[in-house]
């Protein structure tokens, strides 16, 4: 297949401030053959996530950054096309950590296969993938929910956050998301069960936030930083518990991001604040997903998907995740699969 042409895409520049579409680059090559052990896989779906803004700046962090005039990796789920390797055959879908392109060679160890008759294969890129076992383990590990806490999630109606309220539902505790739009809010209501729900854009929200919390905060888990966490902040209880996951709302800062400073309100309140990235699990990941796919086949957890069709829309579909536009996991469908029976 090495005369058959596709497109890739790479980082461009370093943004400085919210990334544009001239960030990234559509560079045209040739799809490679495997070689011994490796696998050719054609890109079913790609997952863009808020991490990877941090990704593209040249700085030390818990993972290298990109390159530049490189090409972007991140989740994809895929079909095998050719193999050369005994655990991969033509048809299996795989899931893993690969190229932003519409083919991709992998190694054995870089994919392992799903099974499309559990749930749709998109799923392994939400709530039974990296943003479900993000909020599993940050939750549970960290957050240590008890039946009839408050747990607080910021970004609630993402893919992180809306597991995270579903899954502290599961454990007994009262619920309270913080959105950015009335439609998501209804979301959270309506569809997913949380107790209350604020919007953080209304000029009301501190007032909305404080009649949310008659019994103050007991897990905070915060998706975004900034202001919003500032307010909540001013709500915690005594050994409260904060799984710090994200901080989307400083991702595109050009200065130094500021605040009130915590470390009194941590002190008076003897609480917990931790960061943690998903790696950190690596050894408890099939725990993790077993529970997340019984809770799925019995109902106990929803999850939404905010599809962009087409890998040329794939930067749009990234941009998409700072103005808020995606409801649950954002995700880019690049194609229909040619062998998989799905």
């Amino acid at each position: 297949m090495t005369q058959v042409k596709q497109q890739e895409i790479h980082l461009a520049n370093r943004p400085k401030g919210m990334p544009s579409k001239e960030d990234f680059n559509f560079v045209e090559s040739s799809v490679p053959s495997p070689k011994e052990n490796e696998i050719l896989v054609r890109t079913l779906y790609l997952s863009v996530d808020p991490y990877m803004r941090g990704r593209m700046q040249d700085a030390k962090s818990y993972i290298a950054p990109f390159e530049l005039n490189k090409v972007i990796a991140g989740g994809v789920v895929a079909e095998v096309v050719e193999s050369r390797s005994d655990a991969f055959k033509q048809g299996d879908v795989v899931v893993g950590n690969l190229n932003w392109a519409e083919y991709t060679i992998a190694s054995e160890r870089e994919i392992r296969k799903i099974d499309p008759k559990m749930a749709p294969v998109s799923t392994h890129l939400g709530i039974l993938g990296m943003p479900g076992l993000t909020a599993y383990f940050g939750l549970l590990d960290i957050g240590k929910p008890q039946e009839g806490e408050t747990v607080v999630v910021s970004g609630a109606a993402g893919a992180v956050g809306s597991a995270v309220g579903q899954i502290a539902k599961i454990k007994g505790a009262k619920v309270v998301g913080i959105a950015g739009s009335d439609e998501k809010i209804d979301y959270l209501l309506n569809e997913l069960g949380f107790d209350a729900a604020v919007n953080y854009k209304k000029e009301s929200f501190q007032a909305d936030l404080k009649n949310a919390l008659p019994d103050g905060v007991d897990v905070y888990f915060d998706n975004v930083g900034g202001d919003v966490s500032d307010a909540v902040f001013k709500h915690l209880n005594r050994n409260a518990r904060i799984p710090l996951c994200g901080a989307i709302s400083s991702y595109n800062a050009e200065g130094k991001d500021s605040g009130p400073r915590i470390q009194s309100t941590m002190i008076k309140t003897s609480s917990l604040m931790k960061g943690f990235t998903l790696g950190d699990y690596a050894a408890d990941f099939s725990v993790g997903a077993t529970d997340l796919g019984k809770w799925l086949q019995q109902g106990k957890l929803k999850y939404e998907e905010t599809i962009v069709e087409g890998f040329e829309n794939t930067p749009e579909a990234f941009l998409g995740l700072f103005k808020g536009t995606n409801l649950g996991k954002q995700l880019v469908k690049v194609a229909e699969p040619e062998y998989a029976k799905l």
